[in-house]
């Protein structure tokens, strides 16, 4: 993409976004991962009986929220359009694959930060303060980025079956949701489960969400937006090779 080009292939990005929204937003597999996996998993662990403060609970119902809403758009896009035979004529039009990858981004990253919005909401009628609102929202936006970007990742692998996709998303989100710190506080965990921990995007963004909320941190503020930022360049860069790479391939 030329410096003089950027601007018309932002509109284009917006285009796919907008498509993306239209079609894929209301579909089956999206709002189950997306939407009510985090509850169904909240409800579970509710159900194992831990007395645990409402603070902790809302901050890792948000934390998880964030994280399927915005891993869940992404990775169906591409299996779907290759099956309806629609990348090809995506990719025959004057758009780059970069512009292709962020309108897909851009519309995960909305679904993301819509549905988190309103679980922040609910929070917050349920009487928990928000002390640090820019920092949450600051988190939400640069986490929604990151998700995004590690949902385009997911979709890499060329394929023309969305539930080949789905199942390669579990097997890599659900781990992650258990190694962040949402269902055991960090300080209770050994050494070795924080190391584990601070592999993981999410464990800081849930570490800014319980100190909106709580105004308690495992590590410092700034630590956490600046990992999450390094994390999402790291990913975004990673979708831009790998779609290059492999763009060829998923059209086929």
């Amino acid at each position: 993409m030329n410096p003089a080009g950027v601007p018309e292939q932002l509109r284009r990005a917006w285009a796919i976004a907008k498509k993306d929204i239209l079609i894929y937003y209301f579909k089956g597999p999206v709002l189950i991962f997306g939407v009510f996996m985090p509850v169904f998993l909240l409800l579970a662990f509710l159900m194992g009986g831990r007395q645990l403060p409402l603070e902790f609970l809302v901050s890792g119902l948000i934390g998880m929220t964030l994280f399927f809403t915005a891993t869940a758009v992404s990775p169906a896009i591409f299996p779907w359009e290759g099956q309806a035979k629609t990348l090809e004529r995506l990719a025959s039009c004057p758009v780059s694959t970069g512009t292709i990858v962020f309108g897909d981004m851009l519309a995960s990253l909305i679904f993301g930060i819509g549905i988190t919005a309103v679980t922040v909401i609910i929070g917050i009628a349920l009487g928990l303060p928000l002390l640090h609102g820019i920092v949450l929202v600051a988190g939400i936006v640069i986490s929604a980025f990151c998700f995004s970007a590690i949902g385009m990742l997911l979709a890499v692998p060329p394929t023309n079956v969305p539930s080949n996709i789905m199942m390669l998303t579990s097997l890599i989100k659900f781990p992650l949701i258990f190694v962040s710190g949402i269902f055991v506080p960090l300080e209770q965990l050994p050494y070795w489960g924080v190391a584990l921990a601070a592999c993981s995007p999410l464990t800081y963004f849930t570490d800014l969400v319980r100190y909106s909320f709580t105004d308690a941190h495992f590590f410092p503020v700034l630590t956490d937006l600046a990992v999450l930022t390094v994390f999402t360049f790291f990913y975004d860069n990673g979708d831009g090779i790998a779609q290059d790479d492999d763009a060829t391939e998923n059209v086929g």
